[in-house]
């Protein structure tokens, strides 16, 4: 399906056109930085980059532009690669067929915030989305951990983040409200889709199509703190991590850390060196029942810190963000395996067995914590054969070490079908029956 010089030189003709000279790049620098993501987290996948390579880079400034790009690409049968700000850790946004990547980033405007919704286009930020919810007296549901990522990335790739405790993820149902998405047709078109039939599109990496504009969810504003403890084990922390999580109001975060991990975090004197580490984004009026269950399984206080920085800086130290600076901190490098399940606690000792030197990173949820297992990588192999591992242990898990749909994997090749017929959409991410990905058994 790789395009001709000759399709990409006409494609780039039309989009300059459109876009502008600033608008489009076949330079060999801005193809390679635009066909990465955060991938190379896997080692496992880091072996086989680059996985593939622009042959053009767009720079769509509205949803409008956004679906115009995709129309011109596909009269010119060029594939289509949609990308964030490429924070992804699976490759959902390496063009393995080279063609276009959509670059979303500069169509950010936050078009409308009503009461209980807000519409905003792809390339928005979810810092900048919270900001203008919080501005009418109102938040966003959740954001991933990556509070700086799109929310077109966030909804084609992502899952569930800050706020997961009481709305679960962004396939729930319940998080997107209505999307307006771009299906590889040569007439530019927004098709506008509300409740049920915008669901397809979230967790399908673009490949049934793309998201150009989204209309999310909003609740009243809460008061938010960060709190921040510690424990002599981490034994300890996991012992009071779900009674933390279960407080009213509902936390919009829980984490924990062993202190292995704890200790490559950035240095801060809320995260003492050589002990277990919980941090939480709390609301303010749990505050003394937080602490009271933190003191009675050991731990202390470290601090409470007001204010929307001081909780995005903790939503930075979650989910897989603690692994990335593991990586960073050791000569050793590392892997991980998400997981959940009740057995992450009550099992912890076994979890750990699992692969040699493995640590687990953990996050409350209300039906069952989920956390990454990290150690020392030594071979792929090795990595799978730890799966069966798990599962004898009642421990739920995802590879992260591949880049096909794992959600609804049928139901998007059905819809994509109708959509793409041509295979344009992110080619190479719908996984065939030969290529089911390894590793998906989630408790």
């Amino acid at each position: 399906m790789t395009a001709s010089p000759d399709q990409i030189a006409a494609l780039a003709a039309e989009l300059t056109e459109l876009l502008g000279e600033r608008g489009i790049t076949t330079e060999l620098r801005g193809r390679e930085k635009a066909s990465l993501d955060g991938a190379k987290m896997s080692p496992i996948l880091a072996e086989q980059l680059p996985l593939g390579l622009a042959d053009i880079v767009a720079f769509p400034a509205s949803a409008e532009q956004i679906v115009q790009t995709v129309a011109a690409a596909v009269r010119h049968g060029v594939a289509v690669t949609p990308r964030g700000k490429g924070t992804g850790n699976y490759g959902q946004a390496i063009p393995l067929e080279g063609g276009l990547v959509l670059d979303t980033s500069k169509a950010r405007a936050v078009v409308e915030v009503g009461e209980g919704y807000l519409v905003a286009e792809a390339g928005a930020t979810m810092v900048a989305i919270e900001q203008a919810a919080r501005e009418a007296g109102q938040q966003i549901l959740m954001y991933p951990s990556t509070a700086q990522s799109t929310i077109g990335g966030f909804l084609s790739g992502g899952s569930g983040g800050t706020g997961s405790i009481k709305h679960g993820s962004n396939m729930s149902g319940r998080y997107v409200l209505a999307l307006d998405v771009v299906h590889a047709s040569p007439v530019a078109e927004l098709v506008h889709l509300e409740g049920e039939a915008a669901q397809p599109y979230v967790h399908t990496y673009g490949t049934a199509g793309i998201i150009a504009r989204a209309t999310i969810a909003l609740e009243p504003v809460q008061e938010w703190v960060g709190f921040y403890a510690s424990f002599p084990s981490f034994a300890d922390a996991t012992s009071v991590i779900r009674q933390v999580g279960w407080l009213e109001p509902t936390p919009r975060l829980v984490s924990a850390d062993l202190p292995r991990i704890a200790d490559a975090l950035p240095d801060d004197p809320a995260i003492p060196k050589g002990r277990a580490s919980m941090r939480a984004i709390l609301d303010a009026s749990t505050v003394a029942a937080a602490t009271a269950l933190v003191e009675g399984a050991g731990g202390r206080v470290e601090e409470v810190r007001e204010g929307p920085q001081a909780t995005v800086k903790i939503s930075m130290l979650s989910y897989n963000h603690p692994i990335e600076w593991l990586q960073k901190s050791a000569e050793d490098t590392y892997f991980h395996v998400e997981v959940s399940g009740a057995a992450l606690v009550e099992r912890l000792d076994e979890v750990h067995e699992v692969y040699p030197g493995g640590m687990l990173h953990i996050e409350a949820q209300r039906d069952h914590p989920i956390g990454m297992l990290a150690a020392p990588y030594v071979s792929a192999e090795e990595v799978y054969a730890g799966y069966d591992r798990l599962a004898a242990i009642g421990v739920g898990f995802h590879s992260p070490h591949q880049w096909y749909v794992d959600h609804q994997v049928e139901r998007t090749k059905e819809l994509a079908a109708q959509t793409d017929p041509d295979g344009l959409l992110n080619p190479g991410k719908i996984p065939l029956a030969e290529t089911v990905p390894t590793g998906v058994k989630w408790a």
